[in-house]
C-alpha cells in the first residue's frame, strides 16, 4: 500500500460512541451514579489526556466522537458536578490504604500499582479542577482544532426502528440536535444510530398488543433516513449485513444534473459511503446530494479484534484484568493471565509490559485495514475503512483502550503507507458517495435484527412505551397547554418521562441480565411517573387546578428528571416534523455521485 499522489490510497475513520443512560438522581452503587462516575475517570479524561499528548507532538487522531445528549446533560448536572471529585478522592484514599497494607506485607510490586492508582486518579483530579468542572468543553476544544468531529445521537438514545409513532421518532431527533447545540455551540452533521438499529420506510403495526388501540390497523411509517434528513443530519453507520443486503436504486429526487453510473453488485463494497434512498414525503428544498444521508458500513474485520475480550486485543494475558478487584477500594491489580485463568491464579499486573504490548497491537491492528482495503486501491476515489466502538471500551473496559488509540494515530503519523485517519464529515466534504442504495430493517445486534430489544423477557416494556407515547401525542397535539404556566410544566415533564421511558438502554440491560433488576426498576419508575403527570394533565384539562399535593409531586418529578430545560412538546404534535430551511447549502463536491 503506497501513497503516489497527495492523495491518500485509502482511509481509516475510527468512532467512538460515548454514552450512558440518564442515572443522576437514580441509585449510586452498584447501579446508577456510580457508571458516570467511572466513565468519567476511566474513559473520557484519559481520552482527553491522550488528545492533549497527541496535540503537543503535532499528531491528530481525526475520529468521529458520538456524545449522546443524554450523557452531555450528565456531564453538565450539578449532581455530577459536585459528586465526581468526592468519588475521586475515595479512590485516592483507597490507594493510599491499599499501598500501606501492600507493604505491610512486604509487597513492593504491589504497593507501586497502588501508588500508580493514586497518581492515576490524581491527574483525573487536576484536570477536573482546570475544566472548572466542565469536561464537555475540552472536547469542543479538540473539535475546534480539528482533531475529532462531534457527532450527536438520539436524545435518550431510543432504539428507532421500534419507536411506535413517527412523531416520537421525530422528537427523540429533533430534542437530540436543540440539546447537541446548547452543549457543543453548533449543529451536529452526523448522528449515531442507536445500536446502529434502521428501519425503512413502509407498513408498519405495533408488535405488542397496546391497550386501546387497534392493534390490527398498519399505517404508513417513515424511515430512519427521513427524520435525520429533516434535521439537517447528513450521514449515519449501519452494521455490515444492511449493505449486504441492500438494493442499488437510483436517484429518488428525479433526473440529477448528473446521472450516476449503474452499479453491480461487486461495485458495492464496505469501504465507501452511500446515500440513502427513500420517499421524503412533506419534506422542502430538495437537491440531489444534500438532502438525503449518507450512511457508512462498519468494517467487520477489524472490530472483533478491538473489542472482544476473549479473541479480541483487550483478551491478551498481560492487560489489566477488569474483574478481579480489591475491596473495598475497587481497584485493580492483577492482569488478564490468560484464557479461562481463575481468579486465584491471577498474576500481578506489568505496567511496562502492557504499554509494550499496545503498540504491538496498534501495528497489528493497521496491517488489518491495509490488508481489507488493499484489494480496492484502483477505485476512482480513496477507500474509507470505518471502525466504530463504543467509546467505554477504551479505558474502562480495557484499561489500555486510549493508549492503543495513541499508538495507532503515532504509527501513522510516523509511516503512513498510503493510508489516513479521517472524519466521516471531511471524507464526504472532499469524495463522492458511490451511489444510492435501499436497506432493509437490522441493527448490529445479535443475529442482526431487533432481538436484543424485543423478545420475550422485553415485550412487557413497549407496552408501556407505546401506550405512552400514543398519550403523548394526544396530550401535545391538544393546544390546551400553551400559555398556561403550569400546564406547560406537566407537558414538557411528561415529555421527559416519555424520552427517559424509551431509552434503549432498559431492554439491553433486561436481555443481557447485566442489570436486569435496575433497569426494571427505572422502566417502573419512568412509567409511574408518566402515569402521573398524565393524570395532573388531565385535572387541568378539566379546568380544575392542581392541589398543593400535586404541585409538590410536579417539583419533585422535575428535580429528579431535571433533562433538556427548553424541551419542546410541539414535537410530538400530530404530524409535527423539522423544516428545513431554503438558504441550506453544501461543498459542491458532496453532491456528486462517482
Amino acid at each position: 500500500m503506497t501513497k503516489a499522489s497527495d492523495t491518500p490510497a485509502g482511509f481509516l475513520a475510527l468512532t467512538l460512541h460515548a454514552h450512558l443512560p440518564y442515572v443522576v438522581n437514580h441509585g449510586t452503587w452498584p447501579h446508577g451514579l456510580e457508571w458516570l462516575l467511572e466513565a468519567a475517570a476511566e474513559t473520557y479524561l484519559p481520552l482527553l489526556r491522550m488528545f492533549g499528548r497527541l496535540e503537543r507532538d503535532g499528531i491528530a487522531l481525526r475520529c468521529n466522537l458520538n456524545l449522546s445528549p443524554i450523557l452531555l446533560e450528565q456531564l453538565a448536572h450539578p449532581v455530577f458536578r459536585t459528586e465526581f471529585p468526592q468519588y475521586i478522592e475515595r479512590k485516592i484514599n483507597a490507594a493510599r490504604e491499599d499501598e500501606w497494607f501492600f507493604g505491610t506485607i512486604h509487597d513492593q510490586g504491589f504497593a507501586e500499582i497502588a501508588r500508580f492508582w493514586q497518581r492515576f486518579y490524581g491527574e483525573s483530579l487536576d484536570q477536573f479542577h482546570y475544566l472548572n468542572g466542565d469536561i464537555t468543553s475540552s472536547f469542543r476544544y479538540f473539535q475546534e482544532k480539528g482533531f475529532l468531529n462531534i457527532m450527536t445521537c438520539a436524545a435518550t438514545h431510543s432504539y428507532m426502528p421500534l419507536l411506535g409513532t413517527d412523531e416520537s421518532l421525530r422528537a427523540q431527533v429533533r430534542t437530540a440536535v436543540a440539546a447537541h447545540e446548547h452543549h457543543i455551540g453548533e449543529s451536529p452533521r452526523g448522528i449515531w444510530v442507536p445500536e446502529c438499529g434502521y428501519r425503512p420506510a413502509g407498513n408498519w403495526n405495533f408488535p405488542v398488543p397496546v391497550e386501546g388501540h387497534d392493534n390490527d390497523t398498519n399505517v404508513d411509517r417513515i424511515g430512519v433516513e427521513q427524520a435525520l434528513a429533516e434535521s439537517n443530519l447528513e450521514f449515519f453507520f449501519v452494521d455490515t449485513h444492511l449493505i449486504e443486503g441492500s438494493d442499488t436504486v437510483q436517484s429518488p429526487y428525479g433526473p440529477p444534473s448528473r446521472k450516476p453510473r449503474p452499479m453491480s453488485p461487486t461495485d458495492r463494497t464496505l469501504y465507501q459511503p452511500y446515500f440513502v434512498a427513500g420517499p421524503y414525503t412533506g419534506m422542502k428544498h430538495f437537491d440531489l446530494g444534500h438532502d438525503a444521508p449518507s450512511v457508512f458500513p462498519r468494517d467487520p474485520h477489524t472490530g472483533v479484534q478491538v473489542w472482544s475480550g476473549e479473541s479480541g486485543y483487550p483478551g491478551d494475558p498481560v492487560y489489566l484484568d477488569f474483574h478481579k478487584k480489591r475491596w473495598p477500594g475497587g481497584h485493580r491489580y492483577w492482569s488478564v493471565s490468560g484464557p479461562q485463568v481463575d481468579m486465584d491464579n491471577k498474576q500481578r499486573y506489568d505496567m511496562g509490559a502492557a504499554a509494550e504490548r499496545v503498540k504491538v497491537h496498534a501495528a497489528h491492528f493497521l496491517t488489518l485495514v491495509r490488508s481489507a482495503l488493499e484489494a480496492i486501491l484502483d477505485s476512482e476515489k480513496p477507500p474509507i475503512l470505518t471502525a466504530p466502538f463504543d467509546a467505554e471500551l477504551f479505558g474502562h473496559w480495557w484499561f489500555e483502550g486510549p493508549l492503543w488509540l495513541e499508538a495507532v494515530a503515532r504509527q501513522l503519523h510516523e509511516s503512513p503507507d498510503g493510508l489516513e485517519l479521517i472524519s466521516c464529515v471531511d471524507y464526504l466534504d472532499q469524495y463522492p458517495r458511490a451511489g444510492f442504495i435501499a436497506m432493509p430493517e437490522g441493527s448490529w445486534g445479535a443475529e442482526g435484527n431487533n432481538q436484543v430489544w424485543l423478545n420475550q423477557e422485553t415485550s412487557w416494556t413497549y407496552k408501556e412505551v407505546y401506550a405512552a407515547e400514543l398519550k403523548t401525542r394526544e396530550i401535545c397535539t391538544s393546544t390546551k397547554w400553551r400559555g398556561h404556566a403550569i400546564a406547560e410544566r406537566v407537558v414538557k415533564q411528561l415529555c421527559r418521562e416519555l424520552l427517559l421511558l424509551e431509552s434503549s438502554d432498559w431492554q439491553f440491560l433486561i436481555t443481557t441480565g447485566a442489570a436486569r433488576d435496575y433497569a426494571e426498576l427505572r422502566i417502573n419508575t419512568h412509567r409511574d411517573q408518566f402515569n402521573e403527570l398524565a393524570t395532573m394533565w388531565q385535572t387541568l384539562d378539566w379546568g380544575t387546578e392542581l392541589s398543593e399535593e400535586q404541585l409538590k409531586r410536579l417539583q419533585e418529578i422535575e428535580l429528579r428528571d431535571s433533562i433538556f430545560a427548553e424541551i419542546d412538546p410541539s414535537h410530538w404534535a400530530l404530524g409535527s416534523h423539522a423544516e428545513r430551511p431554503a438558504t441550506a447549502t453544501t461543498p459542491a463536491t458532496k453532491s456528486a455521485i462517482s
